[in-house]
């Protein structure tokens, strides 16, 4: 009896083993046959575009994520994670100058800034540095456009926030008020904005000080422009030879009454023999509105639901569950991320791995583990070692001491996961064609366009993080998290 019932139990094995290595080579068909991953790609940065929070346009994306989740059968989780005052939405942005030679200017402004109400007309005039300066000036602001001597702006708005202001006051008191620029008493003034030069492929962001705190009854008055530093600098040194610039802006920027409520959009593939033990993966929809938050991170969106459309085409059936994470508001501080982990929507013992993925469209091609998990990521991603010759990927087993465990928020949406001790193993991202991809020339600029997706890398990403998560959740144990984090 004894050993029929270990006869038996050696062909269900069997026939899981066989039923797994079905599904994986389903998979790797599939991706080579069907692979969707520009559809969803293509979806989030030509037909939705820029998505802040705040915006219509993130609701939109949510709302599709959600849609196409379900279409692929999986149970869909809609998690509520930020909620933001007034809401803010981008039209059309139009500039020029208006005499001599008429040149049309390059230039946006921050989110959660001031657009013009119409077309506006006004002189170009210096910044006053002093209060001198300022009261001399004075009667020339209203109307006026203002360009500040800032240097090469960073993307973010100017900072008239409250306590900016107060900030402002203490230095005048001290006696330093020729380093102090006048915002507040400009605005007061009445001068239609202010312009600043912005180095080349531009960042433009949002207002930091204001977007959480704005209520309809404070909107801003006076327009943020960021401009080309070469167009700048010409009006800047015609202006300071006295010569009269005029310029003319229609900036097409609206608010709204709030509240506005972004949310994580969850997929679940439910694990067979272990439901309540978990394989993530994700990246964050929210993007910036300069360009169209192609690569930033629609990519790693795109490859998510590449992976989880892959999964369930393929009949995956996992022991363990795989949960496709879809975060909101990352670059307004890893919010959706930060109030998953917090709010411990999974306990943080049962998640095996999160593989984070928001660092440019480049192919997965390795992984580098510690020691403790190098024979389960062998085993997970076997199948992917002859995948594709042209973009071979490996496993590396980690030198060294165990790293220490960070105490204050990184830059993406791995960073509170791996606070709180879960691993957060991710895949290296390489450029085996040689495009000659460097993402910090797009990040965050207006650059971050379609065009600079590479499709083979992407479709190529998908099935890497499909293949693993499938694998790593047929484990019939957790990943250890030995030398993972220093104690």
């Amino acid at each position: 009896m004894k050993r029929i019932l270990l006869l038996a139990a050696a062909l269900l094995a069997a026939l899981g083993l066989n039923a797994q290595d079905k599904v994986t080579k389903a998979i790797l068909e599939l991706g080579r046959t069907d692979n969707r991953t520009m559809v969803y790609e293509e979806y989030i940065s030509r037909n939705i575009g820029g998505r802040l929070v705040g915006t219509h346009m993130l609701n939109h994306a949510e709302d599709w994520v959600a849609e196409q989740f379900r279409a692929m059968g999986l149970e869909v989780r809609v998690q509520e994670a930020v909620t933001i005052g007034v809401g803010f939405d981008r039209g059309p942005w139009f500039g020029r100058v208006l005499n001599e030679d008429g040149m049309v200017l390059h230039f946006g402004t921050p989110a959660y800034t001031a657009g013009t109400a119409g077309p506006q007309k006004g002189r170009a005039i210096l910044e006053p540095k002093t209060q001198r300066d300022f009261d001399r000036v004075k009667g020339a602001l209203k109307g006026s456009w203002v360009l500040l001597d800032t240097g090469p702006a960073n993307g973010l708005a100017i900072d008239a926030s409250a306590k900016a202001d107060s900030t402002r006051a203490a230095q005048l008191a001290e006696g330093k008020d020729a380093v102090v620029p006048m915002y507040r008493q400009m605005v007061d003034a009445g001068v239609l904005g202010f312009i600043r030069p912005g180095k080349l492929p531009m960042q433009v962001l949002y207002n930091r000080a204001m977007c959480f705190d704005l209520t309809m009854d404070s909107l801003p008055t006076a327009c943020d422009i960021i401009l080309d530093e070469h167009q700048f600098a010409r009006i800047r040194e015609k202006v300071a030879d006295r010569q009269e610039v005029l310029l003319e802006f229609d900036i097409r920027n609206h608010f709204f009454p709030g509240p506005m409520k972004h949310h994580n959009i969850i997929g679940i593939l439910k694990g067979t023999k272990y439901p309540d033990e978990y394989v993530l993966m994700g990246g964050h929809l929210d993007a910036y509105d300069i360009a169209t938050g192609s690569t930033d991170d629609g990519q790693g969106v795109s490859v998510t639901m590449g992976a989880a459309r892959l999964l369930t085409a393929a009949g995956a059936k996992p022991k363990r569950s795989i949960m496709f994470c879809i975060w909101t508001g990352e670059e307004y501080g890893l919010l959706g991320s930060k109030f998953f982990v917090q709010n411990k929507t999974v306990p943080w013992n049962k998640i095996s791995n999160y593989f984070n993925r928001d660092g440019g469209p480049l192919a997965a091609t390795g992984i580098s583990v510690p020691p403790a998990m190098y024979d389960d990521f062998m085993k997970a991603c076997e199948p992917l070692f002859d995948y594709n010759p042209e973009i071979p990927f490996s496993v590396v087993k980690r030198q060294g001491e165990p790293r220490p465990r960070p105490t204050t928020a990184g830059g993406s949406d791995h960073a509170y996961f791996a606070m709180n001790g879960v691993p957060t193993v991710s895949f290296s991202e390489t450029d085996p064609f040689g495009t000659d991809f460097i993402y910090r020339d797009i990040w965050h600029t207006e650059d971050d366009l379609f065009d600079k997706i590479i499709p083979a890398y992407l479709e190529h990403s998908a099935v890497v993080q499909a293949v693993t998560a499938y694998g790593i959740a047929n484990l019939d144990h957790l990943l250890s998290r030995e030398g993972l984090y220093k104690e």
